[in-house]
């Protein structure tokens, strides 16, 4: 957008995507958080009045897969500054509101962004909360879901040309990550995962991952009109 076609709109709302860079197994590209948080966005913006897509914050706090290469991360504190500095220049230059959109949930940046978020007054729609991971798939409710069948099906619907077809070969590897995490094991090896990737990818597919975008636009437009 040009500045005045920015200007023109009335009270616009910013969504914006954040994610990370990371492995995802040997199929799924570094960037598939912040490309799932993109693709929520444009969806919703599409069906919303004066909402905009910011560009997108690709570097989130990301330890867990330090062991492979591109895991590109930063640190707490860099993520809440951040935060807190866009939130108030969209503040200043005339939004309404600012909602937050994050596909990367190792705990640290989960926790980070809603502490951020509440601070600066801005929406943030909390994927891992029960009432909305309840509307997920069920590898996502198992918490087996990093770079699985359902990570690797929504790039398939929205990029599939960045899906190897190495992610047909992948055996499938159960991991309960939250209870890893709850039981002090903070990386992918310690968990069991040797490719940095759990889950089915093997079963992802295009179709599955435009009804999760479904799911995922629905969940994010939800949030915005209830706090219109």
């Amino acid at each position: 957008m040009t500045s005045p076609g920015l200007e023109a709109l009335r009270d616009p709302i910013a969504l914006w995507p954040v994610g990370a860079v990371e492995p995802h197994g040997p199929h799924a590209p570094l960037g598939t958080d912040t490309l799932i948080s993109v693709g929520m966005c444009e969806r919703a913006a599409a069906r919303l009045e004066n909402a905009v897509v910011l560009p997108p914050l690709p570097f989130g706090v990301t330890r867990y897969g330090a062991a492979f290469a591109g895991a590109i991360g930063v640190r707490e504190s860099t993520l809440h500054a951040i935060v807190v500095d866009v939130a108030e220049a969209v503040a200043d230059s005339g939004f309404r509101r600012l909602v937050i959109v994050n596909n990367h949930f190792e705990p640290e940046q989960v926790a980070t962004l809603r502490a951020a978020a509440h601070e600066a007054g801005a929406l943030y729609l909390d994927l891992v909360r029960r009432r909305n991971a309840e509307r997920l798939t069920d590898e996502f409710r198992r918490g087996s879901c990093h770079a699985g069948r359902y990570e690797t099906s929504l790039v398939l619907a929205e990029a599939p040309e960045l899906v190897e077809a190495a992610a047909r070969e992948l055996p499938p590897n159960e991991v309960d990550m939250p209870a890893a995490t709850a039981a002090g094991q903070t990386d992918f090896l310690a968990m069991g995962m040797d490719r940095a990737y759990c889950g089915a990818p093997a079963e992802a597919t295009a179709e599955e991952g435009r009804e999760t975008f479904d799911t995922l636009t629905d969940l994010l437009v939800e949030l915005i009109e209830a706090e219109a």
